[in-house]
């Protein structure tokens, strides 16, 4: 055999295995259109049937399955939180936070921390031993029938809304025996500064509303349109009954999650400001990691409405105003004792007549 036709041999045979790291694995762009096409098929999305807009949102749904198995790669065991793909998954960063939350929540939050009415609370390790013995293992509202059905707030920035009305409709039924839905549209057309959709926040409204004396009146007699509307309070007020806050607190227990718990377990379900961010893909199980908990993230408004010690993964049972297809059909559940995603920055409890 010639030199040459050796020095070929072996030429080639090194390119094939100089090759052999390319052709390795499955073609992730394949995979990811298959996915993408299900998904826009799944959600009904209406640019299927515009090209220029469909591979935008391609590349933003790419980005959320990296980003996906990247959350999944911490989980720690199986009751930690999973991501998938949700109807928010198309959407940038940018845009899951216009869409569906307040940028500027932490700002308005800030001009409560000198009112009367907000307290920070601290540990007390004094008296932390004997709270903790005191407060039951576990508490879910829910299982005493004093916390109303799921809602969306759709594309209205209403959160500040429903999770308010949410606690009243709790305090309501706690006190009367009846669960009983009040209007969240009232607020919305209603609360002083044209807030509306566009965003308002849990103790500036309940401050109004005890200041006011205004009545939250019922959902039948000023139903939900999740769109900003003149107030029909003046023309309903008069013929309708509703209940109205006699008290309420807004204080911060991020130093302090034992007495958060004391205080849901001995008074019931709690308005809360959030950091939403990490939602977006979110499926289910308990939060742990990857949530920022500082005030100035603040971005959302939700219900705590009990607790779970006794868990693998001890945490708070949230619930959402985002429909029962976020989530475990609409809750979601954030780890206990590192104020994981801002859940104790702002805590709104309320007393009603």
């Amino acid at each position: 055999m010639e030199w040459r036709t050796v020095v070929v041999i072996v030429l080639v045979v090194s390119l094939c295995f100089f090759m052999v790291p390319i052709r390795v694995g499955p073609d992730k762009n394949a995979e990811d259109i298959k996915l993408f096409v299900d998904y826009v098929a799944r959600y009904n999305k209406s640019y299927r049937h515009d090209p220029p807009e469909y591979n935008e949102r391609f590349d933003r749904f790419q980005r959320s399955l990296r980003h996906i198995e990247r959350m999944n790669g911490f989980r720690s065991s199986q009751e930690s939180a999973y991501y998938g793909l949700t109807e928010f998954s198309d959407l940038s960063e940018d845009e899951f936070v216009q869409r569906t939350l307040l940028p500027d929540l932490s700002s308005r939050g800030q001009m409560h921390k000198a009112a009367s009415y907000y307290h920070r609370h601290t540990k007390n390790t004094n008296n932390r031993s004997e709270r903790e013995t005191n407060v039951p293992p576990k508490i879910d509202w829910r299982d005493k029938g004093v916390v109303g059905p799921i809602q969306s707030q759709e594309i209205c920035g209403a959160c500040w809304a429903f999770s308010t009305i949410g606690v009243a409709e709790s305090m309501y039924a706690m006190k009367n025996g009846t669960l009983y839905p009040f209007s969240v549209q009232e607020m919305i057309d209603c609360m002083p500064g044209d807030f509306g959709c566009q965003g308002g926040d849990i103790c500036s409204l309940l401050s109004w509303l005890l200041t006011s004396k205004t009545k939250i009146i019922p959902e039948s007699a000023y139903p939900l349109t999740r769109r900003d509307d003149q107030c029909k309070l003046l023309k309903l007020s008069a013929k309708t009954s509703g209940v109205g806050i006699t008290d309420f607190t807004c204080d911060s227990f991020a130093d302090a999650e034992d007495e958060l718990l004391a205080l849901l377990a001995s008074h019931g379900p709690v308005a809360a400001a959030v950091n939403a961010i990490s939602w977006q893909n979110y499926l289910g199980g308990v939060i742990q990691y990857h949530c920022d908990g500082s005030f100035s993230s603040l971005n959302h408004a939700v219900q705590i409405v009990g607790y779970d010690l006794s868990a693998g993964i001890p945490h708070y049972i949230v619930k959402n105003s985002w429909g029962t297809a976020f989530g475990d059909k609409g809750y979601l559940y954030i780890s206990i004792g590192s104020n994981l995603c801002g859940i104790a920055n702002q805590i709104s409890s309320a007393e009603v007549d």
